[in-house]
């Protein structure tokens, strides 16, 4: 959930203090206030969840030497700088060293808050794309979203532990929409080159000639970026589309591996994500190119094969839609859960995310099935059918599994409202948890 904005406001009157702050208040925004930039100082820090307001003239430290020390936390930090009449010139030094806008005495409150409204989404932005940033080098944590107890995913989340650990470049491949970035991030954050550059190129996107530059170089003076080669060295390069690399540039790529020697200096990471029917990334890679990065290979599996994975996710996907759009997370009928799992899932994973937001999306107008959402995907799948022929008892266990894992959610691991809701005894609940897996504690 995103965090709560605050809004720190530093200036010597005490008068001026509680005006802004009441104005903001009345706003909806949580404030503080400080007498004094030394004060404010303390509590200021790069991590701040919010924005500044500061006078400029105040006695001690003045504004101005307070936005330097705060710029020098963190340049990122959004702070709007009060002046008085005629000290224009001041506000725009005060804008050449960072700050993000100024409010020159006597101000309206109403441009204030507009500025403080501006300033709160850029700050929020920023912490935003900080805390995934945090969560792309945090191993656990991306070994999390990982969802599911399918085998499948079971292999694949040891895969990426046995080969994170391994210093060889890897191979990723499998169905368009079935994670392979994700898996990419979670083999550099779970290995020894964690928290070094992280530098991802999609191969697809650009031209040649600009892919080579990208890739190699030479760069021209005025570029701020490094080849990409030289930016992720020691750490990991991944090369998303792999297979759309000409032979030139596969040829270029094959000789930086082979220069770079044992251990390598930079991880190529290379996925393919092959669309022809009949054809897979060994055909369009030259042998030894592929040879030296498949030594080491990762598929990740299409969600069709997962079983009841689909329901899990489709579960915790519906509610963060849910939160996010602020109503109720669709409740699945057996139907409805076998319908799911019988599903093609052409489009994996981004396809069931699609799903689950315009099914809570369905749910905020009262109007509209899962059924209605997945023929829409595919006009040709029968909705009480499936192509694999499953025993009913899968789909009523898969079904059973998730309307437990559900309950629990919702009660937050209570037991007593759980069995009281699912009309079972303690002894069923509890034997029922450990046939599927599930824990008290996962839910508290």
């Amino acid at each position: 959930m995103t965090q709560a904005m605050k809004i720190a406001i530093i200036d010597d009157e005490q008068d001026m203090r509680q005006s802004i702050s009441q104005w903001l208040a009345l706003s909806g925004y949580d404030t503080e206030t400080f007498s004094s930039a030394e004060d404010a100082l303390k509590i200021l820090g790069p991590e701040y969840p919010g924005i500044v307001i500061s006078d400029i003239k105040m006695p001690g430290m003045d504004g101005m030497q307070f936005l330097k020390k705060l710029m020098g936390h963190d340049s990122a930090l959004p702070v709007i700088m009060i002046t008085g009449h005629g000290d224009v010139p001041m506000a725009v030094e005060a804008m050449r060293v960072g700050a993000f806008d100024f409010l020159e005495k006597p101000f309206n409150p109403d441009r204030m808050s507009q500025l403080a409204k501006k300033a709160t989404n850029a700050r929020r932005l920023v912490m935003d794309n900080r805390a995934l940033r945090r969560e792309l080098s945090d191993g656990g944590q991306l070994m999390k979203k990982l969802i599911g107890q399918s085998p499948s995913m079971e292999r694949l989340r040891e895969d990426i532990l046995d080969l994170g650990q391994a210093d060889g470049h890897v191979l990723i491949d499998g169905e368009t929409g079935t994670g392979k970035t994700l898996v990419a991030h979670a083999l550099h954050a779970v290995g020894s080159r964690a928290g070094k550059k992280f530098v991802i190129i999609n191969c697809s996107a650009l031209e040649e000639e600009a892919l080579a530059k990208r890739l190699f170089g030479p760069m021209q003076p005025e570029d701020s970026q490094l080849p990409a080669i030289e930016e992720a060295r020691s750490g990991t390069l991944v090369l998303e589309d792999i297979e759309a690399l000409s032979e030139n540039l596969q040829a270029r790529l094959l000789s930086v591996i082979n220069d770079q020697g044992t251990p390598a200096e930079t991880r190529i990471v290379g996925i393919s994500n092959m669309q022809e029917a009949g054809r897979t990334c060994e055909d369009a890679l030259r042998s030894d190119l592929y040879y030296r990065l498949a030594a080491l290979k990762i598929t990740v599996p299409p969600l069709r094969q997962r079983g009841e994975d689909i329901l899990t996710l489709f579960t915790r996907l519906s509610e963060q839609f849910s939160e996010e759009y602020g109503c109720e997370a669709p409740k699945v009928s057996a139907q409805e859960a076998a319908q799911l799992l019988q599903a093609p899932w052409p489009g994996n994973v981004r396809q069931l995310i699609n799903v689950a937001e315009r099914a809570v999306l369905q749910e905020r107008r009262g109007s509209g099935t899962i059924a209605s959402l997945l023929m829409s995907d595919h006009e040709e799948m029968q909705p009480v059918m499936t192509t694999e022929g499953k025993p009913l008892k899968e789909y009523v266990e898969a079904f059973e599994r998730m309307l437990i894992d559900n309950t629990m959610r919702r009660h937050k691991g209570s037991i007593a409202s759980v069995m009281e809701e699912l009309c079972l005894p303690r002894r069923t609940l509890n034997e029922k948890m450990a046939k599927y897996g599930l824990q008290r504690s996962d839910f508290l």
